[in-house]
């Protein structure tokens, strides 16, 4: 902003002559300046992958299951923070195996915290480590497997937050459960605030806007924003209360929902094998293969050939009713296991099945 104030005549030249110097006009300091360049760059990053994983349970099987990787690091009052996550899921969200580690470079008292979440005998055993300077703390909380129906973890969060914005709903009146910050279960509750569009790397997209809110029996609700794209993708999120936000700043590709099309028909036709060239010779082919091998073993073989003529032959003199009893009692002292004939028989026979094996009846 500038002005200019011009007069003419002796009087005015005489004025100007014995007027004294303007001050100079006032102007921001550095840090000010560092203050307002600071709002447009980013003060850390964080990213979030989920894929399919393998997790070996307690009994050592190998399972399919979704793996959750959160990492996220930056700056809070010009001190390095950050935290990490990993976690494995069953596909209904519950928790298999978690890790998760926050940290504040404090220059007199840095401070380290560690939690890991583990199913294992039928309870959920929560360990929780916290380090400030060189003091150390450890505590192990262990949960009745029953008492965490609808617990949701930090990693089952990310995916519950993408089913969601998939669906464009939030159940209405759900509570969950959770740890708050101390390691205790709490309420968790999820509430819709509608949908929005901002701008992502220079484009206009549509968000769908999700609350969750963890209440602490003992401390204050804690709540964050998060802004979903239609694919379940994270734009941006929003802790309330706190300056700072996370924004990405690219456009991810959205991910489009599958057309499943119908399976084609196909008319089934009679297969004329006689007709195909290549299936009639694998048939004669497999046909001689065949009699040649069958003709070799009876070659080396001639006993196989006698008992089934003596066979024939007793069949058709004495043309029994029951052929296949006559037949266990042609061939059964054959058997090693067949007892030796009595030198008087009795009237009444027992059945030649009887000798067989249990597994053979």
């Amino acid at each position: 902003m500038s002005s200019k104030v011009q007069s003419t005549g002796p009087r005015a030249k005489e004025h100007q002559a014995s007027a004294p110097e303007s001050p100079p006009p006032p102007e921001a300091n550095a840090e000010a300046i560092h203050f307002l360049h600071s709002l447009r760059e980013p003060q850390g990053e964080l990213t979030i992958d989920v894929q399919r994983g393998n997790h070996k349970d307690v009994s050592g099987d190998l399972l399919h299951c979704p793996l959750v990787h959160a990492y996220s690091k930056g700056f809070m009052d010009k001190t390095l923070c950050g935290n990490s996550l990993l976690g494995y899921l069953s596909w209904n969200l519950e928790i298999k195996e978690q890790h998760s580690q926050e940290f504040i470079k404090f220059h007199v008292l840095p401070m380290e915290r560690k939690m890991s979440l583990l199913k294992q005998d039928g309870q959920l055993a929560v360990t929780r480590r916290i380090k400030e300077g060189e003091e150390v703390k450890t505590e192990v909380t262990f949960f009745p497997w029953h008492s965490v129906a609808g617990f949701i973890s930090e990693s089952a969060n990310l995916l519950l937050l993408r089913v969601m914005a998939l669906r464009r709903m939030v159940p209405s009146d759900a509570r969950f459960l959770a740890l708050d910050t101390e390691g205790k279960l709490c309420y968790s509750t999820y509430q819709a605030l509608g949908s929005q569009t901002i701008q992502v790397d220079h484009q206009q997209v549509e968000v769908f806007i999700v609350e969750q809110t963890v209440h602490s029996e003992e401390g204050i609700p804690m709540s964050c924003q998060f802004y979903l794209l239609p694919d379940g993708h994270l734009a941006k999120r929003v802790q309330v209360g706190f300056p700072g936000c996370c924004m990405i700043t690219k456009m991810p590709i959205v991910r489009e929902e599958d057309e499943i099309e119908p399976r084609p028909a196909f008319e089934k036709k009679p297969l004329m094998w006689e007709e195909d060239m290549e299936l009639y010779s694998r048939f004669l082919d497999r046909k001689e293969e065949l009699r040649l091998s069958h003709t070799r073993y009876l070659q080396q073989h001639p006993e196989a050939k006698a008992l089934v003529s003596d066979f024939l032959l007793f069949l058709l003199l004495r043309q029994p009713a029951d052929v296949v009893t006559f037949a266990a009692e042609h061939f059964g002292p054959f058997a090693m296991s067949w007892p030796p004939t009595p030198g008087l028989r009795s009237s009444d026979r027992p059945s030649p099945f009887g000798l067989l094996e249990p597994e053979f009846v």
